[in-house]
């Protein structure tokens, strides 16, 4: 059974910086491409970045582009999103989810997988 477990939330104060983990178990990711979603009070789930299990390709939202970095550790089947400069539209519940297929993705109706979400709240 896959698992996609979500940690590293909190509340940081604006221009502050989080690293947030992504653990994931259950299946082989290899060819798998990994993304993060966030989802404030009200709005849509909105897409913030994704990478392919291998590294090589990632994509950002344009919302998080040049602030925010994903990455992976294939020998802790560990993703990360380090988050820095946060603004408080930055505040939402964000999610780890996991694709097949290599082609990069954007929407949450072409995840398979989720994570339970962890809270991030920038104060201003």
């Amino acid at each position: 059974q896959v698992q996609l477990v979500e940690s590293g939330g909190g509340l940081v104060q604006a221009g502050g910086s989080l690293r947030l983990s992504c653990a994931a178990s259950g299946r082989t990711f290899s060819g798998y491409r990994m993304g993060w979603f966030r989802q404030a009070p009200g709005k849509e789930r909105e897409f913030v970045s994704t990478i392919t299990w291998s590294g090589v390709r990632t994509y950002y939202g344009d919302s998080v582009k040049g602030r925010f970095t994903i990455s992976r550790d294939t020998t802790k089947n560990t993703v990360y999103l380090q988050m820095n400069s946060l603004k408080p539209e930055d505040t939402a519940v964000y999610y780890c989810a996991a694709s097949s297929g290599g082609m990069i993705k954007t929407q949450p109706r072409d995840f398979d997988y989720w994570g339970q979400g962890t809270q991030v709240t920038v104060s201003s």
